[in-house]
């Protein structure tokens, strides 16, 4: 059966964050259990990047509109390996064939009498790039920006979005998951409850020149939602291609709340107005605050994702943020949250389970699992198997569903059943007694399967934990083939090459202050005035040993995004760690001087041991995002010179 499952195109107008992590780990997550669960699947992904944001953004930070938004995209494209997401296709509306697309799909609807010509004044937000309706403002207010509209008035081009609005209801009405979950399907029909007014699909090439041109009136570029959407189509070669007539009857949206009137409304009745099938699904989650604070630029609360991985790794951030969340309601991100979560749930209960049943299996079995002899099982492995099976069954219901917390919780629930099993059941004083030979190889039999099958179901939600599972198990090519079906088909256990070690899964982590909260620092702290309470003395600031240093070598350090080794001259020899991989490409640094902290603690980072600083500027900028500036010295001064 085929599946087609895509994200929102990102607006390139700042960096990704966690809310674009949360949104494209779900949907990868969703794309590898259908895969999983024997599916075609195609996973779309990409970026939006037309629009007076983008050209803002461009301006502010002194490049070209094309420029800016190449540089933001490849930003959004290098994230996604490092989350182990990988779509099937990565799409940009500046592409070719996205733009000839829309502009056929504009003739279509053009010709069909859907768009006309007209006058409009009203309430335009700027942050929305839309008009906003009296209705939609919270005490005179944009709700999301938090700004008052300015009053425009100009001639556009405007979609009869009017003219859908009873087939809109009526299809809502008639199809309940079309729109999950129910309090976004609510939500949407107690909107059209009132009249829909037609939604304007143009802005004026005098305003707007960033954009694509209205094929039958150059004067006018698309308006950035009626561009936007028709991306699920041009990722499949609509309206000719294979992969349209393939995945378009089955296609499954997931979006954050924040856009869910412009795909429940306007893109269905423009699918309509084309004489398409509307998609299948459309999947709403909420927002991520930070520390009970809702994430925003403005405040500098921002979190990255790449900064999250290098701190606590990939499968971690994947586990936290779909465990935390429940599909469709706000939750709060915290670096005490995510700790406990590594700590409890992957440390203790997974990694101990994992560590102790494969450890006995070594030590009882000589690394081989044994049969599960039916005649051989008592009460607790009949109780056991129904636990798994009924494990399986509501893994399957709740991830069809979207609630993958709820998946979660069932398997978290076998895993404590399962640390509860090896207490009773005790192998270690089963060994201890040759009589129990028998028993002792069923419980160690019971728990292999066991793991087995968590292994399996692991596999979409943290695949890297689940290959090492496979691994350690001696299964590495039996897991990597496995489809759903195979979680309780334990035969490819007796094919087991054998345990030969118990890597660790999870390390404990202690408590710490994350790079990401200095990297996220509120704007007021990152520009906060010098008061007499945090001066330093003279006599403070001598302790500090400041040298000019020459960079001879600069590489990449592996594994992270902002980090470089940097191999110095003093004209002693010294390694620094940097975080300037951002900024700055290796080979750009190469016999540059710069300052460094000489007398700094030596402290070890990525396995490296870091001697020294090298000091650099952070430039905040008023999108939240940061300029990073080397401190680079005239080139004449001898390494090792002293700096006062």
């Amino acid at each position: 059966m085929p599946t087609y499952i895509t994200t929102p195109i990102y607006y390139v107008n700042a960096q990704p964050h966690l809310g674009h992590a949360y949104t494209t780990i779900i949907t990868d997550t969703y794309s590898r259990f259908r895969h999983l669960s024997g599916d075609d699947v195609r996973f779309q992904t990409g970026t939006d990047e037309h629009g007076e944001k983008i050209v803002e953004a461009a301006n502010k930070a002194g490049q070209t509109p094309r420029g800016y938004v190449d540089a933001i995209s490849a930003t959004f494209k290098s994230t996604w390996p490092l989350l182990n997401i990988h779509p099937d296709n990565i799409i940009r509306t500046t592409d070719p064939e996205h733009v000839h697309t829309v502009q056929q799909v504009l003739n279509q609807v053009h010709d069909k009498g859907d768009i006309y010509f007209s006058e409009y004044a009203g309430l335009y937000c700027r942050g929305c790039e839309r008009f906003l309706t009296d209705k939609e403002l919270v005490d005179g207010k944009c709700p999301d920006h938090q700004v008052e509209p300015e009053p425009i008035a100009e001639q556009n081009y405007f979609f009869r979005m009017s003219k859908y609005q009873d087939w809109l209801i009526d299809h809502i009405n008639k199809n309940p998951e079309f729109i999950t979950p129910e309090r976004y399907r609510n939500e949407v029909l107690a909107f059209l409850d009132e009249p829909l007014e037609d939604l304007c699909i143009s802005r004026p090439t005098s305003r707007v020149t960033w954009g694509i041109p209205l094929p039958f009136d150059a004067n006018f570029v698309t308006y950035v939602w009626f561009d936007a959407l028709i991306n699920y189509l041009t990722g499949l070669g609509y309206p000719d291609g294979k992969l349209f007539h393939t995945y378009w009857p089955v296609a499954e949206h997931v979006i954050a709340k924040d856009i869910l009137k412009p795909h429940a409304i306007y893109w269905p009745t423009m699918l309509k107005s084309m004489g398409l099938a509307p998609f299948k699904r459309l999947h709403v989650h909420g927002y991520w605050n930070v520390n009970a604070a809702k994430m925003s630029k403005s405040i500098g609360n921002v979190i990255r994702p790449a900064q999250l991985v290098e701190e606590y790794g990939v499968d971690p951030v994947r586990y936290f943020l779909l465990r935390e969340m429940s599909f469709g309601l706000d939750a709060s991100f915290s670096s005490d949250a995510i700790l406990a979560r590594q700590n409890a749930d992957l440390a203790n209960d997974l990694g101990n389970l994992f560590s102790r049943s494969l450890t006995m299996l070594n030590k009882y079995t000589k690394g081989q699992i044994p049969a599960l002899q039916k005649n051989m099982q008592e009460k607790p492995e009949e109780e056991l198997i129904q636990a798994l099976l009924d494990m399986v069954g509501t893994y399957t219901s709740e991830m069809n569903a979207f609630h993958f917390h709820r998946a979660l919780q069932a398997i978290w629930e076998v895993i404590g059943l399962l640390n509860r099993y090896i207490v009773t059941n005790a192998p270690w004083e089963l060994a201890k007694d040759t009589h129990q030979e028998n028993r002792l190889k069923t419980v160690l039999a019971a728990l292999a399967r066991s793991l087995w099958t968590i292994a399996v179901l692991l596999k979409p939600i943290m695949p890297e934990t689940a290959i090492k599972m496979g691994k350690a198990l001696g299964l590495e090519n039996q897991l990597a083939a496995a489809k759903l079906d195979m979680a309780m088909n334990w035969d490819s256990l007796e094919q087991s090459s054998g345990i030969e070690g118990v890597p660790p899964l999870f390390p404990r982590m202690e408590k710490k202050v994350p790079e990401s909260a200095e990297a996220n620092a509120t704007q007021a702290e990152k520009t906060k005035k010098i008061t007499p309470e945090n001066l330093v003395t003279f006599d403070q600031f001598k302790q500090l040993d400041l040298r000019v240093a020459e960079i001879h070598a600069a590489e990449h350090v592996k594994k992270s995004e902002r980090l470089l080794k940097l191999s110095l001259r003093l004209p002693e020899e010294r390694t620094v760690v940097a975080g300037i991989a951002l900024a700055h490409k290796p080979e750009e640094l190469v016999g540059r001087k710069v300052i460094l902290v000489a007398n700094l603690k030596p402290t070890k980072l990525m396995g490296i041991v870091s001697e020294g600083m090298v000091l650099a500027a952070k430039e905040p900028l008023e999108d939240g995002s940061e300029r990073l500036h080397v401190v680079f010295v005239d080139a004449s001064m001898s390494p090792g010179s002293k700096v006062s």
